[in-house]
């Protein structure tokens, strides 16, 4: 099999490397991540939360294959207790009628980053006393359920990352880290062989990997990535970033024991000008979230975790004392476990990428091996839908990348030169 390098070593890139590794050689795969600490944004910092049709028709199949394969590696690699997967109940929250009436649902930045006229259907139903435990009830207050029961999961992605990562290397997949791509290398027809990589360790030493096949799944870093190593590209790669706070929560009303049916999803209406979102997980934490910009600046990739910023932090911390705690002046009854800020990369138009890239728009004469013996390939952009979309994503780019029958159609995620300009223009 050709040499394969991947650059990114997110939930992504573990979870190409992991399929890939399925149908070759393991030790011809190479992942490549500059971060000195793995998983340091959205792959590790993101809610997890799992949704099987919440999907405009574009990713409708790849929304289900991923889902199921969710469930499947759950199943059989004992992920309740590795990652902590369980199904989930998804509900709307709105604390007053007020906020009910104001025309903005908790869900509504989920539905405008995937495109989906209505991200989930409400489901007539009253819950049938399974209302969340954790979650501060008021007088005329409303919830409902937005999710058919087994349509909704949850994990924790870092300990989902940690079991994909650590597969492949005990596979025989080599980890560069940490190390970022200078450049790549072609032989004297154009072809690509080989790229330069380097550490980002004080030591600075420059390594030659063979690559005949090259995977970028950068994240919200993917389009810096392109542009250096194919800096004479006319193609514009269009990731964005949308930046996420967070906080993972202890609350006194939330254990495993009060809640056997499973976790809780809630999307809230809130008055502080954003729509909160509240995951419990199955270790007894809650990840509280919603709080997202697309105005801050993209950090650097090997600069590793994000530092969150302080007044961002302190409203989530508001509101979630409004929303969890015994009253908005109960600051000592949750216990912030965790805080963080992570990089989603998004489209404009709401739908990843997934696609090799056409010789014709690499540039300076690059040229890659016909069929599954070469190629660029991306795959970015899924938004809050990174770790839901993270496997069928990896099946996906693996049966590209090796040229074997795909299993859902992603032709319309493709992306080329006159594709680009067509989505810049509009």
């Amino acid at each position: 099999m050709s040499s394969t390098v991947i650059l990114g070593a997110g939930i992504i890139g573990v979870s190409t490397a992991y399929y890939l590794s399925q149908h070759q050689d393991p030790t011809s795969i190479q992942l490549v991540e500059p971060s000195p600490e793995l998983f340091s944004s959205a792959s590790g910092y993101a809610g997890g939360f799992l949704a099987k049709d919440w999907f405009g028709p574009s990713l409708t199949a790849l929304g289900a294959l991923s889902f199921n394969e969710h469930r499947r590696l759950a199943e059989e690699h004992g992920g309740r207790e590795k990652w902590g997967y369980s199904r989930s109940t998804c509900v709307s929250y709105a604390a007053s009628a007020a906020a009910r009436d104001s025309g903005s649902r908790g869900d509504d930045w989920l539905r405008h980053g995937t495109s989906r006229a209505d991200a989930a259907p409400v489901i007539q139903d009253p819950l049938s006393g399974n209302t969340p435990g954790w979650l501060r009830r008021l007088e005329g207050d409303h919830i409902e359920l937005i999710s058919d029961e087994g349509s909704t999961a949850q994990l924790d992605p870092l300990l989902l990352c940690q079991f994909l990562l650590q597969e492949c290397l005990q596979r025989g997949v080599k980890l560069h880290h940490p190390a970022k791509p200078v450049s790549v290398s072609t032989d004297a027809k154009g072809e690509l062989v080989g790229i330069r990589i380097i550490d980002t360790k004080p030591s600075a030493t420059e390594t030659e990997l063979p690559c005949a096949r090259l995977i970028i799944t950068a994240g919200a870093w993917t389009g810096q990535v392109f542009q250096t190593l194919f800096p004479e590209s006319d193609l514009q790669v269009p990731i964005q970033s949308l930046a996420g706070h967070s906080l993972v929560l202890k609350s006194p009303r939330w254990h495993t024991g009060l809640e056997s049916k499973g976790c809780h999803a809630v999307f809230a209406t809130h008055t502080q000008g954003f729509c909160p979102e509240m995951f419990s997980r199955l270790d007894g934490h809650i990840y509280f979230s919603g709080l997202n910009s697309s105005t801050l600046p993209l950090p650097d990739a090997a600069a590793g975790k994000a530092t969150p910023y302080k007044e961002d932090l302190a409203q989530l911390r508001q509101a979630a004392r409004e929303i969890l705690g015994t009253g908005p002046e109960a600051e000592d009854d949750l216990e912030v476990v965790r805080e963080g800020l992570c990089f989603r990369p998004v489209t404009a138009w709401g739908t990843p990428i997934i696609s090799r890239i056409r010789d014709g728009d690499l540039g300076a004469g690059v040229v890659t091996r016909p069929g599954a013996e070469g190629g660029v390939y991306i795959a970015a952009g899924h938004g809050p839908w990174g770790i839901a979309m993270s496997l069928g994503t990896g099946i996906v780019l693996a049966e590209m990348v090796q040229g074997r029958t795909l299993s859902v159609d992603v032709s319309g995620l493709a992306l080329d030169g006159n594709r680009a300009r067509e989505l810049s223009a509009n």
